[in-house]
């Protein structure tokens, strides 16, 4: 899975909007300078991100930027789905037929559990993490998301097979 600059950066805007959590809104300008952006790219993430809610566009002489909903309220699921597509969503087969009209695997695709797997997976760990976890330091979150359970790396760094799992479940 790659992360795009729209993900990472749209994250980043909502960490300095979570930051700035007062009554005072942020501009996007003053967004922008703290991420290193442009202010229109800033400008295109805020715009975005307020589509779903996610922040607040105010008006005024003093207007800016907040947030739509406690930090604590909006999760990194919701951030990431505001700017892009899952990973495997219903259409993604039909994105991906090769040369064919309809994908020769139609009917039986072993890769298709796979991806809603590993999308199921991977949306279930972002909406675990709130715009407020994302305060904190990174000690402190890698010490939360450590791996756990049967998908931990064994004592080489490899992650076991299923073969491997299922022989643990069995015993």
């Amino acid at each position: 899975m790659k992360i795009t600059a729209l993900e990472e950066y749209g994250l980043r805007c909502m960490v300095q909007l979570a930051r700035g959590a007062t009554d005072a809104p942020m501009t996007g300008a003053q967004v922008a300078e703290k991420e290193g952006l442009t202010s229109d790219y800033a400008g295109k993430l805020l715009n975005l991100l307020s589509q779903h809610d996610l922040v607040q566009s105010v008006r005024g002489r003093n207007g800016g930027f907040v947030l739509g909903r406690p930090a604590a309220e909006i999760t990194v699921a919701d951030i990431v789905r505001a700017l892009s597509n899952d990973i495997f969503d219903s259409e993604y087969c039909e994105r991906h037929v090769g040369a064919e009209s309809v994908c020769v695997h139609e009917s039986s695709c072993a890769l298709r559990p796979v991806w809603t797997t590993v999308s199921e997976m991977i949306t279930l760990t972002l909406q675990s993490i709130t715009l407020l976890d994302l305060l904190r330091s990174e000690g402190q979150l890698s010490q939360e998301l450590q791996p756990l359970g049967d998908l931990t790396p064994d004592t080489n760094g490899s992650a076991p097979s299923l073969h491997q799992l299922e022989v643990r479940g069995q015993n």
